[in-house]
């Protein structure tokens, strides 16, 4: 019962992830790319899941959303990039996450992992791609990207903590 809980809530976040990607961008004409909410769903599915599935879920989500959106050549580094803010945030949440009350340190903390793999994860990938002056154009707006995730992440797990359901999920 226990795997098919944690198959079936990889694949809501992995879905939900793209979903939230994809469809609520704001756009950033310098960079021909978008600023999303899935950044923040990444952040989230490191508190449901362990890390494993964490690193799925978010890798596969976000390279959906790059497939559909036809960013192909972003497709490995999504993958790897937002998988790997998954794992380690799952890694560090599950550490020090509090069973008696919801602190908000293991969430902010989860968004600044966040925030800094964004930035460094894009800006090295970039710079391979296009050199070192076109990755530094991108890393005001992965920065925007980062905090939006870190925010609403933290935004929405102080609103979860208040369902007794959701909370058991986490605390399990």
């Amino acid at each position: 019962m226990k795997k098919t809980k944690n198959l079936t809530l990889s694949a809501i976040f992995a879905s939900l992830i793209c979903v939230s990607t994809f469809f609520i961008q704001i756009p950033i004409p310098a960079t021909h790319g978008y600023i999303h909410l899935g950044d923040a769903l990444v952040i989230l599915c490191a508190v449901f899941l362990n890390p494993t599935s964490a690193f799925l879920a978010a890798g596969i989500g976000s390279s959906l959303s790059d497939l559909i959106g036809g960013y192909f050549i972003y497709i490995p580094a999504t993958f790897f990039i937002k998988g790997l803010i998954a794992y380690v945030a799952s890694q560090f949440f599950k550490k020090y996450k509090s069973q008696q009350n919801i602190s908000l340190f293991p969430i902010i903390f989860c968004g600044v992992i966040d925030l800094v793999f964004v930035i460094l994860g894009y800006a090295i990938f970039e710079s391979i791609l296009y050199g070192w002056k076109a990755a530094l154009l991108a890393v005001p707006a992965n920065t925007i990207q980062g905090l939006s995730g870190l925010i609403l992440a933290t935004l929405f797990y102080r609103v979860l903590s208040t369902i007794p359901e959701v909370k058991k999920l986490w605390t399990a």
